[in-house]
């Protein structure tokens, strides 16, 4: 079988990835981040679809911290935004968190009802693209999209683990996958900054989240796999993240 690789966006997309598929969720902004973020300091995490999944599942936890947000509000009764710049400053490492937010956990929930589900971010492009590379023959990496449209954070996110598992023999599907890494082929890390969820941080004063994701580029050597409704963290044996990824880093 040819290996491939499929570039789409939003939950709803996800039903056309449910067989033979690996699926990698998508959020830059900021949802994914912030879990690769809180598995990566050891802190357990459970990504929710609903405010109605989140408070049973909070019952059940003890002192969970409850992080996210809806429509870019943090939901009543919630201890944090979804900020993966406070998730990484905070100590209680041990809470384990619930994680909300508009779209992306909406989209890792509908991923994780597929077979093998994984959430990437800026943070652990390569570290993703160099484990289901190596585990996976055909993998749909999908963005979470906002309001209907496919940011441009998601789109470079998106690229990335594309193009490095292109660099790995796997064949893009269709038209978008093609134009999305060619797009995006040589640019910056911060050349998405033009993006409507750049503008929201900025008009909210969210910044602190915005310069956490330009700070944090590629320095997570782990996988993160969904499983039993949790974000797991795959450490990369020695070796394993090999020269992944190149096709697209911004210089």
């Amino acid at each position: 079988m040819t290996r491939s690789v499929a570039i789409d966006f939003l939950p709803e997309a996800v039903k056309s990835y449910r067989d033979g598929y690996a699926i990698v969720a998508i959020d830059v902004i900021r949802a994914t981040t912030t879990a690769a973020t809180a598995v990566a300091l050891g802190r357990r995490c459970y990504p929710v679809p609903s405010i109605e999944a989140a408070l049973p599942m909070a019952a059940r936890l003890h002192e969970p911290l409850l992080c996210g947000e809806l429509g870019g509000n943090m939901p009543f009764g919630f201890d944090i935004t979804n900020s993966p710049f406070e998730v990484a400053n905070r100590p209680d490492h041990w809470r384990p968190m619930i994680l909300l937010s508009s779209s992306g956990t909406q989209l890792i929930h509908n991923a994780s009802e597929a077979g093998a589900t994984y959430i990437a971010c800026l943070r652990n492009w390569e570290a993703t693209a160099a484990f289901i590379g190596e585990r996976h023959e055909r993998v749909a990496v999908i963005g979470a999209g906002t309001r209907g449209e496919f940011r441009e954070e998601d789109q470079y996110g998106c690229a990335l683990v594309a193009a490095a598992l292109m660099e790995r023999g796997f064949a893009p599907e269709g038209a978008q996958t093609t134009e999305i890494v060619e797009r995006w082929q040589g640019k910056p890390v911060d050349a998405w900054q033009g993006s409507k969820s750049v503008d929201y941080l900025r008009r909210s004063n969210q910044l602190r989240d915005l310069d956490f994701v330009l700070a944090h580029q590629n320095d997570l050597r782990m996988a993160c796999a969904v499983r039993h409704g949790e974000i797991v963290a795959i450490p990369l044996a020695a070796g394993e993240a090999g020269a992944a990824g190149t096709a697209v880093r911004g210089e």
